[in-house]
């Protein structure tokens, strides 16, 4: 029977799961059977702006939802009691206590929620992953991961919550750690994992902005795990040099690069960086789940409870803090941080914050000793 899927939140990032969805449905892989968005959206699927009418009208089999992070667990619930499976965008939840809501009703119902990591679809993070846990780079001692990219200032206006802290007194979550570099979070946790690493247990972060917004553009982060290695992500939205995403493995007997985005990898041998073909769709992964429980999610929701761990300890850091005028240089008509695509290789490279590489402009780090931990068991 092909699978009647659905899309709640179709305008900025859910465009492009509509357009996704369309070619399927227009493939026959899957039935388009409802979109739910507050504007008006041009699509050839039954319209809606209530979900909980889509939800009663269409009977989807899956929906996929796309919405602000502070509406995900509500949609979510009412989509996996309404009986359908869920792909829920990153960041899946804002807290420790929403993770375990949400697990406590798919357990309950029976469902599934995989959540839109893209890069655990990724051939080549398998690869590396599998090379680490067989133990060819050694004894893994650092994790760095690093990325600079170019938002201009009206990337942070792009939508109401976009730039916020919070919305309603409920976090957002749209920093550069959580939301447009949560994949280079997400799989040097991932990574870190295979390599012997438990939960989290403690962090130390540095968070920036250059524009006058409430959440971070650019942030160094370190976090400790209940044994195996450290975790250090240096990022910037702020960069006039493009770093894409890159995650370095250092081991005793050797070290690996991993560019996520690309799905380029390096590990040792490699004359140079090779390109693993195969990525898998994490819709169309959750619809062969679907049909056969036997084929394993890439992106369970339990799998995402270190990388929630962490977002919520970052909540408590505080706001950001400026970079003064003096080290910034223009770019495209605003302002990029000077020399920030160099500095966020050295800081993973080194597994060193920017205050503990002598930046002129770093403060102090926010250090949280105690990173929370879920206190349900995963369904």
């Amino acid at each position: 029977m092909t699978p009647r899927v659905a899309l709640v939140g179709a305008a900025g990032h859910g465009a492009s799961h509509l357009d996704r969805l369309a070619g399927a449905a227009r493939d026959g892989t899957l039935d388009l059977v409802g979109v739910c968005d507050l504007r008006p959206i041009e699509t050839e699927a039954p319209l809606y702006t209530d979900h909980r009418e889509l939800l009663r009208a269409a009977a989807p089999d899956a929906v996929v939802v796309c919405t602000p992070p502070h509406t995900h667990l509500p949609i979510a619930v009412d989509a996996a009691r309404a009986g359908a499976d869920v792909l829920l965008e990153k960041p899946p939840v804002l807290d420790l206590a929403e993770h375990a809501e949400l697990c406590r009703v798919l357990g309950e119902t029976g469902r599934v929620c995989q959540v839109g990591f893209q890069a655990l679809g990724s051939p080549a993070l398998a690869e590396l992953t599998t090379t680490v846990r067989a133990g060819h780079l050694g004894t893994v001692t650092r994790i760095g991961a690093a990325g600079a990219w170019w938002r201009a200032d009206e990337y942070f206006h792009r939508v109401p919550w976009a730039g916020r802290r919070s919305v309603d007194g409920r976090p957002v979550l749209d920093g550069a750690l959580a939301n447009p570099f949560a994949h280079a979070l997400m799989d040097a946790l991932v990574l870190a994992t295979a390599a012997g690493g438990g939960h989290p247990r403690s962090l130390a972060v540095e968070r920036y902005r250059v524009t006058d917004i409430e959440v971070e553009d650019t942030a160094c982060l370190r976090v400790e795990l209940a044994g195996g290695p450290p975790v250090l992500v240096a990022v910037s939205l702020r960069s006039a040099r493009f770093v894409a995403g890159e995650i370095v493995v250092a081991g005793t007997a050797g070290r690996a690069v991993l560019e996520y985005p690309t799905d380029r990898l390096t590990l040792p041998g490699d004359a140079a960086p090779r390109t693993v073909p195969g990525r898998v769709d994490l819709l169309a992964n959750l619809l062969a789940h679907r049909a056969d429980p036997r084929v394993p999610l890439l992106a369970p929701l339990a799998a995402t409870a270190p990388f929630t761990a962490v977002i919520e300890a970052l909540y408590r850091a505080g706001p950001p803090v400026p970079v003064p005028a003096g080290h910034l240089v223009p770019h495209q008509g605003a302002s990029a941080i000077e020399g920030i695509a160099e500095l966020v290789r050295r800081a993973a490279g080194r597994l060193a914050l920017f205050s503990e590489l002598g930046t002129a402009w770093a403060v102090a780090p926010h250090v949280i000793e105690e990173v929370p931990v879920a206190q349900a068991a995963p369904a």
